[in-house]
């Protein structure tokens, strides 16, 4: 009889575990994707508590609201050859919720990574390597955030539709 009790315990213990694990919550604000073996399964949930299997699928949460990414100390070429860095460029953007699965689809969880990180990079360099210090600096400085905003967004608007750029400022 004693056995009895101790693999009934066994049991409950394994079952409490498997619950626990099963159960996770999404922030307001946010959308969860899910994965099973490594791969992104169609479904995504809103906020609130959820269910999936345990041990075998896995989740991310993924940020819907403003979000400001910091991109720091952008090297810039001038046409000139001088090497100018900007310490600190803050990208405002947010994610429609609508466009989640397919974002993360195509770029992952970490899609801001390579939508702004990366493209931050590249498009300040594709600037600055066609003008001058003098244009950069001072010239056309009051021109760039607002010419790189409209061009970040028309890569966005044809790569990851749903990815908004709100603010593109320097500090």
């Amino acid at each position: 009889m004693a056995q009895w009790g101790a693999i009934f315990s066994i049991i409950v213990a394994l079952g409490g575990a498997a619950l626990l694990a099963s159960v996770h919550k999404i922030d307001e604000g946010h959308i969860g994707v899910y994965y099973r073996g490594g791969a992104l399964l169609t479904t995504t949930s809103g906020p609130g508590f959820h269910l999936m299997l345990p041990f075998i699928t896995t989740y991310k949460s993924v940020q819907t609201t403003l979000q400001t990414d910091e991109v720091k100390n952008v090297p810039c070429g001038t046409s000139g050859g001088v090497m100018i860095y900007f310490d600190r460029i803050e990208v405002v953007n947010y994610l429609i919720p609508s466009a989640v699965y397919d974002i993360v689809r195509n770029f992952t969880a970490d899609y801001d990574k390579a939508l702004i990180f990366n493209k931050v990079h590249h498009e300040l360099n594709q600037f600055c390597s066609v003008h001058s210090l003098q244009e950069v600096y001072i010239g056309l400085f009051d021109q760039i955030d607002e010419n790189l905003k409209l061009t970040l967004q028309e890569d966005l608007t044809s790569m990851a539709p749903g990815l908004i750029i709100q603010v593109f400022h320097w500090i």
